[in-house]
């Protein structure tokens, strides 16, 4: 094959797929990590297109000869991009909502370490969930159904096809809502567990005021909200099964709504 070739067409098509595919991994969970290197997340992002190119469909509306409309088009792919990367984080920041919520709950609010993905304070329990939940991702081949979805994605959606209008908005922010409801759910077990232990040391302050039930409390709080956090663990494998499941079909009909 003769690289020199290659038209200026090609060349064009291929830096604004290598423009969404980078958006998108760079919204992965823990790729979009500070510890990974930049250039092996380029390098990846770079793989990832050239793989993609040779099949993808390469129907795009007619390339723009202003720089306005240039930047319109790579505006438009960023925009899909961050949209299709969301959907993916809505599910992973639940899972570090619950496990923040939990970790308030037990007793562990001041026990934060520095997390070396983003370089913040986050909560003990929460950088657990989240890795828990990654790993799940990983095991249950999560990250073939997003590859599949960026290659389905430039079917279903062209290059220079997007189109954002008050219906899509609609439909969206009830999907990014979803966290708070993936974090209740998931923590449902824990959370439960200890609101009953805080109204049980409440009636017991109550019955008996002589006990000093700082000292008595804590550490049995400790105790229940680990067991029980556990428990919510457990409850994250089938959250994950079934998020997985309808996660294709996700990706899917987003890029529909997204279509002009």
């Amino acid at each position: 094959m003769d690289l020199w070739a290659v038209s200026h067409q090609e060349v064009k098509a291929f830096l604004l797929v290598l423009i969404r595919v980078s958006t998108i991994l760079l919204m992965f969970p823990f790729f979009n990590a500070r510890v990974i290197p930049f250039l092996s997340k380029a390098g990846l992002a770079i793989t990832v297109t050239i793989t993609l190119f040779p099949v993808l469909n390469h129907e795009m509306v007619a390339f723009p000869e202003t720089v306005l409309g240039v930047m319109q088009l790579i505006i438009a792919e960023l925009i899909i991009g961050i949209i299709l990367g969301l959907l993916v984080q809505v599910f992973f920041e639940g899972v570090r909502m619950m496990g923040q919520t939990v970790g308030f709950q037990t007793g562990f609010a001041m026990a934060n370490i520095i997390d070396p993905q983003s370089g913040f304070q986050v909560a003990i329990l929460s950088n657990l969930a989240y890795l828990v939940a990654f790993t799940l991702f990983l095991l249950l081949n999560g990250h073939h159904i997003l590859l599949n979805a960026v290659r389905e994605s430039f079917t279903i959606l062209p290059v220079g096809a997007l189109s954002l209008n008050s219906e899509l908005f609609e439909k969206l922010l009830p999907l990014y809502g979803e966290m708070f409801v993936i974090a209740i759910k998931i923590g449902a077990p824990a959370i439960a567990a200890l609101l009953f232990t805080k109204v049980a040391f409440g009636l017991v302050t109550k019955l008996i005021p002589q006990m000093n039930i700082m000292i008595v409390a804590f550490p049995i709080q400790i105790v229940i909200g680990l067991f029980f956090f556990g428990t919510s663990l457990n409850v994250l494998l089938r959250f994950m099964e079934r998020y997985l499941s309808g996660l294709g079909a996700l990706l899917v009909n987003t890029m529909t709504w997204l279509k002009v």
